[in-house]
């Protein structure tokens, strides 16, 4: 057990400001020198690690040597207990002055910054809460009595929503679709028309929006409109269209617009637009009616409403006749669509002649299209095709066509050449255990050679059909061509070309 030995260090004891020394500063006594000082306070430290008398030493002094007196001293050169503590000869080091945050008067970057960015999110958010409260209010416009309030809160919402997606979400979920749409029974058009375009702005690129308009009733009110006593005036009719091909965009509301009756009311639109060539509302109904017969189930109301006859005898204006041929395009697609089509007065004629639009290569898409559909699935369709002529423009087409077009008319041509050999292996007896092919892209040439001629009586029935197919189609395209250079009527043509027509082969084929 360690021993305590008593300590004989005195207290340290500062004494009172020296009348010549400046300020109200202390010093210590001068009993004792800085060494003896230095040497008394290591005999009290080793005096044991654990001595009671010792701690109580180091506390007092401790205590007394960092207390400054009140008011802090300014900076001078007076003696401290740090200075004392130190070697006589060693130099008394000056504080430095500490660096503040701002330098010559100058603001901190850093600071400004973070508290600019603080600035415009405070305002930006003040700004939401804004722009929610105004929202709201013009909900409860929307609820009110009032006509006109509710007029006037209709033509915000279609101001807000015209170009704001976000707008469009918002509004939509403080619930302004059901006001709008019971703005629907009203007598007046104003009010009418507000409403439509407020709910039309609401649906664009929001299918949300489109399926919660649809389920609150809308289709059904404008079909009320449409369908009153008081004939809805022209500005209502073409809001109604907007709105149609709007919500039809919505795969799920196709079938419930079709089955509606807004087919008939489409039909009717176009043909009383029928000659306003840049009407809005007529090419709006067009779209709309594509966007429906996309949907297999109202195929049959097409069907009703004696659209395709319409279509067909419109094919000849060219402002429309690219989206009439994707309408039908869509119909092919069904037994019943095909058969309205093939019913069609002079659908097959039209349809050939638009093989010939050589400046317009979707129409001629569309159309090679719509024949393949139907030359591949009865033999009557490709009787009424071949009697229209339309191997010569199918011919023309797999020169000139786009690849798309070119692809489609082979197709044809190929389904048009087994018909053929089948008719001429019948004519010749019957003999249905002969296998009657096509010839396919080529065969012929890497069969024979380029330079091989076949002579007439060693030609199987099939190459003779195929020979008849091309000179018909020669003496068509003849005929064709006299009669875009204006020649007389009479024009016979020369015995060279009449030599080159007999002589033609499969080989001239491009495929």
């Amino acid at each position: 057990m360690a021993k305590f030995h008593r300590n004989d260090v005195r207290s340290v004891v500062l004494g009172r400001p020296s009348p010549t020394t400046s300020g109200n500063h202390f010093r210590l006594c001068t009993a004792f020198s800085a060494a003896s000082f230095r040497r008394k306070i290591f005999d009290a430290m080793s005096c044991g690690s654990n001595s009671r008398h010792r701690h109580q030493l180091m506390q007092e002094m401790i205590y007394d040597a960092v207390r400054p007196p009140p008011p802090p001293p300014p900076p001078t050169s007076t003696t401290t207990i740090r200075s004392v503590l130190k070697e006589p000869n060693e130099p008394i080091k000056t504080k430095r002055p500490v660096k503040n945050s701002i330098n010559n008067g100058k603001p901190d970057k850093l600071a400004d910054l973070l508290n600019l960015e603080e600035a415009k999110s405070d305002a930006e958010t003040t700004t939401k809460v804004q722009a929610l409260e105004g929202l709201k209010r013009l909900i409860k416009e929307l609820q009110m009595e009032k006509e006109e309030n509710k007029r006037a809160a209709a033509s915000r919402v279609r101001l807000l929503t015209k170009d704001d997606p976000k707008s469009r979400v918002t509004l939509a979920m403080l619930g302004t679709i059901p006001p709008l749409v019971a703005m629907l029974d009203f007598e007046d058009s104003n009010s009418q028309i507000a409403a439509l375009y407020a709910l039309l702005n609401l649906g664009i690129e929001n299918d949300q929006n489109k399926a919660a308009i649809v389920k609150a009733g809308a289709v059904h009110k404008m079909l009320k409109l449409i369908e009153s006593p008081n004939e809805p005036s022209q500005a209502v009719s073409d809001a109604i269209v907007a709105n149609f091909l709007g919500l039809s965009a919505l795969d799920s509301n196709k079938p419930i617009i079709g089955s509606s009756g807004a087919i008939p009311f489409l039909v009717k639109t176009l043909k009383i637009l029928d000659k306003q060539s840049g009407c809005q509302a007529r090419h709006d109904a067009l779209r709309a009616l594509y966007n429906l017969s996309i949907s297999p189930s109202n195929i049959s109301f097409i069907m009703e409403s004696d659209l395709i006859p319409f279509l067909v005898n419109a094919l000849g204006d060219m402002d429309v006749s690219e989206r009439i041929l994707s309408i039908l395009s869509n119909i092919v697609s069904t037994p019943e669509g095909r058969k309205g089509i093939s019913i069609a007065p002079e659908a097959f004629p039209i349809l050939v002649d638009v093989l010939n639009w050589t400046d317009s290569p979707g129409c001629q898409e569309k159309a090679s299209y719509i024949l393949m559909v139907m030359a591949h699935k009865a033999y009557r369709d490709r009787q009424a095709m071949i009697e229209a002529g339309i191997v010569s423009p199918l011919l023309e087409l797999t020169l000139l066509g786009s690849m798309l077009a070119q692809k489609r008319a082979s197709r044809i041509l190929e389904v048009l050449r087994v018909d053929k050999g089948k008719q001429v292996s019948g004519n010749l007896g019957g003999n249905t255990s002969a296998a009657v092919s096509a010839p396919i892209y080529g065969s012929l040439a890497n069969q024979y050679g380029k330079d091989c001629l076949v002579e007439e009586g060693m030609m199987s029935e099939e190459k003779k059909a195929v020979k008849l197919l091309v000179q018909q189609s020669l003496q068509n395209n003849m005929k064709r061509i006299v009669n875009r250079a204006n020649l007389p009527q009479d024009f016979v043509p020369s015995e060279h070309l009449k030599s080159l027509t007999a002589s033609s082969t499969s080989k001239s084929l491009p495929f």
